[in-house]
């Protein structure tokens, strides 16, 4: 079953943001596998909030290993996401 996560992220800013980024695909993860979709907003205090939608929690687990540590080396304290059972996407 499809998740959709939402991370908020209080000690991200963008410049945070795009070094993860980049060590995720320097890593080999900028595209992982069970990820359908990725989006980051900047919020109104600077913070990220982090939406993706994952093919399974299982896929999700499984990118954590590289994320953890790529978002602790960005100086990125790590949240529990929110996560929610997809019922629809409709895009477009």
């Amino acid at each position: 079953m499809s998740i959709l996560t939402v991370f908020s992220m209080p000690s991200m800013d963008a410049e945070k943001y795009n070094r993860v980024i980049r060590d995720l695909e320097a890593a080999g993860q900028g595209k992982p596998k069970g990820r359908l979709y990725h989006i980051a907003s900047r919020q109104e205090d600077g913070s990220f909030m982090v939406t993706d939608v994952w093919a399974s929690a299982e896929l999700l687990a499984e990118f954590g290993k590289t994320l953890i540590p790529a978002l602790k080396n960005a100086g990125v304290t790590p949240v529990e996401p929110k996560v929610h059972p997809v019922h629809n996407v409709i895009e477009g």
